[in-house]
């Protein structure tokens, strides 16, 4: 049985990982610093090495440099470390994975080092990968049980009309919105309802590669094709064959990077760095961006052949503030994500927090949703949440008052008024529930400032 030792200080993480691959016929030993770590190292045999890049005496790096080399040792990254990732394969890390990472990802890449190694275990299809997918607070939590929501906003059933509509179609898709907003989502729904549904889907954050692994996490690469390639590589192209490769934060790439994107999409074929075969490759492309790429190509930063290629159909994934109609839908959904996770058993929320809800603007959007009701969860002792523990951040919108933008109290109320309204899509009896008056009283101040609605 390989044995693999796991350098990692986030406990919790380090110890659901360690069940993890137990489960799938490895022996895990663990460490919370690099010198503990390297004590393990030389009291035990081991096949394999996982280290996060940043411990509290050393770094991940500054471990390869004492490590025996005939072990491989893989670098788990945060997404602002990955550039970091670099230099750890140029000091001999085999591989790097970025957190969050899926189940599959991690299996893969400990087997390819493994095989590399010759330990590599036989595949066990019966793999419990659902307890490993609770780990962490990542964007992957939205995916849970996400689509047997039933959302109500008008915004919501206007992207599922579009999401209806695309999903049978080849085409490619461009999905604009803020961040935390559910652009992920969004594409997985679209590929969960299309004809490639029973092929894989694969997420590439364009924000996180460094333009110098980006070629490689495309297309792939040979041993010894780069410094630090120690192994052959299947890039994200050939790893979504038949099925939709999904480029987040595409906006982000190289314009070195864009050409690259763009010849794959033209031809459709790859090459594997340091190989001369070509690979012929069948992908559906979504693509998501938080920034303005019609801008982008304006100011010469992003390719405009490259654009019309990612946005033969564009989706806009609406923020929080614009369907605060499905707030308790997803609240009371991630209150039940978070009891689960936690073990506790509470059963809502107070009134006063749901004022504080709808009056919060969610710059943070779904996840920063999620984010606060699991830390609510974890600090509540009761069955209701109540909001001395929210943070403190959400509590300056609820005293917003026409003082404190220096508008007439008219002016405020009919900025309220308006705003209300265009969430809603204009929809008076939603938006009176949002401003918390009647729908009488609502038609009486519209009708006061000859609102045009």
């Amino acid at each position: 049985m390989p044995r693999i030792l796991i350098i990692e200080d986030d406990t919790s993480f380090a110890k659901m990982l360690q069940r993890f691959l137990d489960k799938n016929g490895y022996e895990v030993l663990l460490s919370s610093t690099g010198a503990d770590g390297s004590k393990q190292i030389k009291e035990n045999k081991i096949d394999l090495i996982l280290t996060d890049l940043r411990l509290p005496d050393l770094d991940g790096i500054q471990l390869l440099t004492s490590t025996n080399k005939s072990i491989p040792v893989i670098v788990m990254t945060g997404y602002a470390e990955v550039q970091t990732a670099v230099e750890a394969m140029k000091k001999g890390a085999f591989d790097y994975v970025s957190k969050p990472f899926t189940p599959d990802q991690i299996l893969a890449t400990i087997e390819k080092a493994l095989t590399y190694k010759g330990q590599a275990p036989k595949s066990d299809n019966d793999r419990d990968i659902n307890e490993f997918r609770q780990v962490g607070t990542s964007k992957k939590d939205l995916d849970n049980d996400r689509m047997e929501l039933e959302f109500i906003s008008s915004a919501s059933e206007k992207l599922n009309q579009y999401i209806s509509l695309v999903s049978p179609t080849d085409m490619s898709v461009l999905i604009i919105g803020k961040s935390g907003a559910g652009k992920e989502v969004t594409a997985k729904s679209i590929h969960n309802s299309s004809k490639r549904c029973d092929k894989p889907f694969v997420a590439l954050d364009c924000g996180a590669i460094p333009k110098e692994l980006a070629a490689s996490e495309f297309f792939g690469h040979l041993k010894g094709s780069f410094t630090g390639a120690v192994s052959d590589k299947e890039g994200s192209f050939e790893a979504a064959n038949g099925g939709t490769l999904f480029l987040d934060e595409v906006g982000n790439l190289s314009y070195q990077n864009q050409i690259q994107l763009l010849r794959a999409l033209q031809e459709r074929k790859i090459k594997r760095i340091g190989s001369n075969k070509e690979i012929d490759v069948d992908v559906r492309i979504i693509s998501a961006t938080n920034e303005d790429l019609k801008q982008a190509v304006s100011d010469g930063d992003f390719r405009e052949d490259l654009y019309h290629r990612l946005n033969e159909f564009s989706l806009q994934v609406p923020s929080l503030v614009d369907r605060l109609e499905d707030l308790s839908v997803l609240a009371y959904h991630f209150l039940k994500l978070s009891n689960k996770k936690l073990g506790k058993e509470i059963q809502d929320f107070s009134k006063e927090v749901w004022e504080i809800f709808r009056a919060y603007h969610w710059p943070g959007n779904i996840r920063e949703l999620q984010n606060i009701i699991k830390r609510a969860v974890l600090l509540t002792e009761g069955n209701e949440i109540m909001e001395e523990v929210l943070p403190s951040e959400m509590f300056a919108p609820a005293k917003l008052t026409a003082d404190s933008t220096n508008m007439t109290k008219e002016d405020f109320e009919k900025e309220q008024i308006l705003s209300a309204l265009k969430r809603t899509n204009y929809n008076k009896s939603k938006a009176a529930k949002l401003l918390h008056v009647t729908r009488k009283t609502l038609y009486n101040r519209i009708h006061h400032y000859n609102l045009d609605v």
